[in-house]
């Protein structure tokens, strides 16, 4: 069919195969000009040549015959007569042949119409069938025995010993039945299926023995129903009406419905055949058989509907059936009137079966019974109730079953009594308002049961659609007066009354008034001001009132979480809430998303110091072990070198905070050892190391360990006084200090490495002098002499002195790309020094400000001076000469003695160094 259509050539290109006849010859492009397999387009344009090639005929039947009767390509027809079927079909032919679409192998049940239409079609395109042949061919996917007229089943299940999951779907999917025919004999292997689920077997692992037993059986008798012959015809010969019959029910394991014909001949004969049903397993989560039920009776409504979108013979009426007297009472009940789940099914089998009727039907007489609990194959043949229908179906009407007595104490009923009068005390709207968690909900439905009185008071001004402004305003006045008649009778009789309130009462000094809508407002002393009627006679509250704290909640949401202050604020400006305060404070502390958004992490007070911190008998005693990275290195200068995934091992000493920088190339424990060889080379035997829990730490450890406990060195590392350990331990008070160097040094050189690649060489060039400007940062100051500017750094407990770089030009800040090898190391280097110099000081004030001290900067202190210009390792030192306090008394700007004079600078620009 694919190949008889053309397609457009502007979308040709879009169907291109490389294909060869021989693996011999060379690959060809070909660009296919008819429609092609697997292309999500091709059905749908198939289909629709097929449709409006229909159109191109004059006659009606053929028309409509092509639009209706054609599944794809297959094409499943038939008319009342003999002379009329075989005009269809040569109209269908050559209408057909017009596109080449060439109809071939037709099959009927009447010899005659074959011999009839053979002129019209080509050579072999007709199955010869006779009397005795019995030729089956599928339709469809169901076998059809031609000369008998009867629809038939072939079902072949090979036995196999291991029953599994897979195996019983794969049975179940061979057994082809769309129109529902054996539907009470497949049911139950759709309940082992679903026991199969709710067992939670695996596709391959043998079911259990219960199941495997139920499954035996059922599987024995399926042949069974190879023996079936349906008729096709369901119709009386020369029926003059035809009634759909449809019945339904459920029991504790599936629900489904079947539908009948029933036809009168122009005799008076009535026939009954089965023309399709349907079933679904009960869902695993537990319900009531009414629902269930219900659940039928709406698959029932579902299935008449597309058979009368399918059938072509005239239909007199729909007649339902149900053996349940809760769903017939349901479905005469208006759907309002109804839970959710029973309202949502029966307005839409109202909907859908509005012009006929549900009448009952004794459960004996109901063949939808036979699918709900399932029939074997070896009995559903001689089950006339099942083919058939009920006997009653084949009698007068005045012999079917008659209505009983629908029961009025129906469940899933809403139970709801409510009576709403504007002028009584009485009414139960206080009920509704308690039941209500937001304003605008219970805004709206007092404003409908507004709208509901007037229109029912009102003969021609009614009032429809959207409400009004001034309708819900009206509901508000109304949720207010009941409010403050609920907590303030008192205190509104007396006024209503037109009296003054006695002295003592809680309200007299708001001299309270009842406006025109009978709402109690504040009176005050505002009379004079310009402000609003609102602002100047706010409306009285408790705030111990439902109403009063879904107010404060609704404002609380529409001003975007306002805090208590501007809360309360903005509610005075139209109601006066007593012990609005502390209702403000309660909304506020009970909203879900702003304590979110206000909630603070523990911070503990500043746990002891460890031992390896306080140990200072020389640096890298006990030091602190941690990676950074990862950085591209080069193998050689030059383009088309290789880059090489390396990282950075930074030591820590615990006590005097001085760094070490190695490069590893590797995560391996291996390369840890090296690189832990040339740290110890460079800065002596530590008597511990402290890390994380790092796969190439704690391989190193062991390594390690295990090297000393077979070899002769462990005596004489104890001889020397050094008791070796290496702690692989996640504890960020030991590791801090590596962890936060890694963090720096990785932030720094994170973007600056990203746009040049070093050699090994130039990386440990440029990480030895970072590892120089770690070291010279300022610790404490030497003494407290004014004269003197010099601080303790790190670099005094490595060589005894501080560390100066040899004097320099600064690089220029340009494309790093540009520059020389060399001076790209210097520019790096000059990078990472204007970073951390000015980021070091930073810290500084935040380690004070954690510590939460409150000590004013003192005379003769020195500090650090943050400065953007000078060159690495030269830190800006002063001593603090006098101090400027402002106007409050406290001093912000300090005047400073430097190496260079004398500067002024603003303590956001400076720190103060510890006292040593």
């Amino acid at each position: 069919m694919y190949r008889a259509i053309e397609l457009n050539p502007s979308q040709r290109s879009l169907q291109q195969i490389i294909f060869r006849y021989d693996s011999s010859h060379p690959l060809k492009t070909y660009t296919l000009n008819t429609l092609s397999f697997g292309t999500a387009s091709a059905p749908y344009l198939a289909t629709k040549c097929l449709v409006s090639l229909a159109c191109s005929t004059s006659d009606s039947d053929v028309k409509r015959s092509i639009q209706r009767d054609f599944y794809v390509d297959d094409y499943i027809s038939g008319a009342s007569t003999i002379e009329d079927t075989i005009r269809i079909c040569e109209g269908v032919i050559s209408t057909l042949k017009l596109a080449r679409f060439n109809l071939r192998k037709f099959q009927s049940n009447s010899k005659y119409i074959l011999n009839q239409i053979s002129p019209y079609t080509e050579p072999d395109n007709i199955l010869n069938i006779s009397s005795t042949d019995n030729v089956s061919s599928k339709t469809l996917g169901l076998h059809w025995i031609c000369d008998a007229d009867t629809l038939s089943f072939s079902i072949h299940i090979e036995h196999n010993d291991k029953i599994t999951k897979r195996q019983i779907l794969s049975v179940i999917s061979q057994i082809f039945d769309p129109l529902g025919l054996v539907n009470p004999c497949i049911v139950e292997a759709k309940i082992v299926m679903q026991r199969l689920w709710v067992e939670k077997c695996s596709w391959d692992e043998e079911v259990p023995q219960y199941l495997r037993n139920i499954w035996l059986s059922f599987v024995n008798t399926m042949p069974l129903l190879n023996n079936l012959k349906i008729p096709r015809w369901v119709l009386a010969d020369d029926s003059i009406s035809h009634e759909i019959h449809v019945f339904s029910d459920a029991s504790e394991r599936a629900y489904g419905a079947c539908l009948y014909v029933r036809s009168v001949d122009s005799s008076g004969s009535i026939q009954v055949h089965l023309l399709t049903s349907k079933s679904k397993i009960v869902p695993i989560k537990p319900t009531t058989t009414p629902r269930l039920e219900l659940c039928g009776a709406l698959l029932a409504a579902r299935l008449c509907n597309k058979v009368l979108n399918s059938l072509t013979i005239p239909i007199i009426t729909c007649k339902f059936w149900c053996d349940s007297t809760i769903v017939l009472g349901w479905l005469s009940t208006p759907p309002a009137h109804l839970k959710t789940f029973v309202r949502n099914r029966v307005n839409e089998i109202q909907e859908s079966t509005e012009s006929y009727t549900w009448s009952y039907v004794p459960s004996k007489d109901n063949p939808a019974d036979l699918v709900s609990r399932g029939v074997k194959a070896d009995q559903i043949s001689s089950s006339s109730l099942w083919w058939s229908g009920p006997s009653f179906l084949t009698k007068d009407e005045t012999e079917w079953p008659k209505m009983p007595n629908v029961k009025h104490d129906l469940p899933e009923l809403i139970m709801c009594s409510f009576a709403l009068d504007n002028h009584s005390n009485a009414d139960p709207i206080t009920n509704l308002m308690k039941n209500k968690s937001k304003l605008t909900h219970l805004q709206h439905i007092i404003a409908y049961l507004l709208r509901f009185i007037h229109n029912c008071r009102s003969k021609n001004n009614k009032l429809t659609g959207c409400l009004t402004v001034h309708e819900l305003q009206n509901s508000l006045n109304l949720i207010t007066h009941k409010a403050q008649l609920e907590m303030f009778p008192d205190e509104y009789a007396i006024l209503k009354a037109g009296k003054s309130l006695p002295k003592k009462n809680r309200l007299t000094s708001l001299t309270p008034f009842l406006d025109s809508n009978n709402i109690m407002r504040v009176g005050g002393r505002l009379d004079n001001s310009p402000y609003s009627y609102d602002i100047k006679h706010p409306i009285i509250l408790c705030s111990k009132h439902h109403f009063t704290k879904i107010l404060f909640h609704h404002f609380h949401i529409k001003y975007l979480h306002a805090p208590p202050q501007l809360l309360l604020g903005t509610l005075k400006q139209i109601y006066w809430p007593l012990g609005g305060t502390n209702l403000a404070k309660h909304i506020v502390h009970k909203c879900i998303r702003c304590f979110r958004f206000k909630t603070e992490t523990v911070q503990p007070i500043m746990g002891q110091l460890p031992t390896s911190r306080t140990n200072l008998e020389y640096p890298f005693l006990h030091c602190s072990v941690d990676y950074g990275g990862p950085v591209l290195i080069a193998d050689r200068k030059g383009r088309g070198c290789k880059l090489i995934k390396s990282f950075l091992a930074i030591f820590i000493c615990n006590s005097t905070k001085a760094c070490h920088i190695e490069l590893v190339t590797a995560l391996s424990s291996d390369a840890f050892i090296a690189a832990l060889k040339r740290f110890v080379s460079r800065r002596g035997v530590p008597s511990s190391i402290t890390s994380d829990n790092g796969t190439n730490f704690v391989g190193a450890s062991n390594e390690l360990a295990q090297f000393l406990l077979n070899s002769d060195l462990q005596g004489h590392v104890a001889q020397e006084g050094i008791d070796f350990k290496f702690v692989p331990a996640y504890t960020p008070h030991f590791n801090g200090l590596a962890e936060a160097a890694v963090r720096s040094t990785k932030y720094h050189l994170k973007r600056i490495l990203q746009t040049t690649h070093f050699t090994y060489e130039e990386m440990a060039t440029c990480l030895t002098e970072i590892e120089a400007i770690l070291n010279s940062r300022p610790l404490t100051p030497f003494a407290t002499d004014p004269s003197d500017y010099t601080a303790l750094t790190p670099s005094h407990f490595l060589i005894g002195r501080s560390l100066l770089a040899i004097p320099q030009p600064a690089v220029p800040d340009t494309n790093i790309v540009r520059l020389e090898r060399y001076k790209r190391i210097q520019l790096i280097k000059q990078h990472f020094w204007n970073r951390f110099s000015t980021e070091y000081v930073s810290l500084l004030q935040q380690k004070v400000k954690w510590q939460k001290s409150n000590n004013e900067l003192k005379l003769g202190s020195l500090v650090l001076i943050k400065d953007r210009n000078l060159p690495p390792l030269l830190w800006s030192l002063g001593r603090v000469i006098q101090l400027y306090p402002g106007s409050d008394g406290i001093s912000r700007v300090a005047e400073l003695r430097t190496r260079r004079g004398t500067i002024r600078r603003a303590f956001n620009n400076i720190c103060p160094l510890p006292e040593f």
